[in-house]
């Protein structure tokens, strides 16, 4: 078993990853027991997206009316994901990253593991991803995501989960314009900042593209699977029917 790769490349509208997320989920719920479709390949989806602010299940209440038109307001569209955790940003110069993995079958010799593994899981891969760039980071335990200091964080995370399935991801800041997080209490973190690496003075020059190939390969190496495979949008299920945009790949 490889884990698939579908990188989006250049800006993509939230709309269209996230239209996509939910074909590759469809595809792995439909193989469930007792149905006799064959389980799809682990798959992750990369991109960055045009700037918009998203919230989570956490969001209680939900922004007023007031507060999206605020955000809004920035030149941002505003969308609220299924995913956990509260309000951030996404937009050009961030990493996202959808893997759409069955926790209990999408691991070597049956070995599944649970939500909270999972999450772990992720934050690892991201850490071995930042080593690779010689930026040291942490967790914390009271706020999942990735730090480079308790006071800085370099990469939110908040994922959604059916019946094992998973969906969302991570966002890490590769080249991000962290101006954007001015608006918002970040993932609801009062007196924490957002940082990326060009913040901490590390210049990749194969931007965000090149960081979703080495944090993908991590991943792959994290679930003990043979390794990646690069797909196009035609090899998602229903991706032919997808909107055309430039940039895809």
């Amino acid at each position: 078993m490889r884990l698939q790769h579908l990188h989006l490349c250049g800006l993509t509208p939230y709309s269209l990853a996230s239209a996509l997320q939910s074909r590759l989920v469809a595809a792995v719920l439909a193989s469930k027991p007792p149905s006799a479709q064959p389980l799809p390949p682990p798959t992750v989806l990369t991109a960055q997206f045009h700037p918009i602010y998203t919230t989570g299940r956490r969001d209680l209440p939900s922004p007023s009316a007031e507060q999206v038109a605020r955000l809004r307001a920035t030149g941002a569209d505003f969308y609220p994901a299924s995913r956990g955790g509260l309000t951030t940003f996404h937009g050009p110069g961030q990493l996202v990253a959808y893997p759409v993995l069955d926790l209990r079958r999408h691991f070597p010799a049956g070995r599944g593991i649970g939500a909270r593994e999972y999450v772990a899981l992720l934050e690892r891969t991201v850490r071995v991803t930042l080593d690779r760039y010689g930026v040291p980071s942490m967790t914390l335990c009271e706020a999942p995501g990735v730090w480079v200091t308790p006071e800085r964080k370099i990469c939110a995370l908040g994922v959604h989960m059916r019946r094992h399935v998973t969906s969302h991801g991570i966002g890490l800041n590769v080249d991000t314009d962290l101006g954007w997080f001015e608006h918002i209490v970040a993932c609801g973190l009062e007196g924490k900042e957002t940082t990326s690496l060009r913040r901490e003075d590390v210049i990749v020059k194969g931007g965000v593209e090149e960081v979703a190939g080495v944090f993908v390969g991590e991943l792959a190496r994290a679930m003990g699977v043979e390794g990646v495979e690069e797909i196009g949008i035609e090899n998602i299920p229903g991706g032919e029917d997808a909107p055309v945009t430039e940039g895809l790949s």
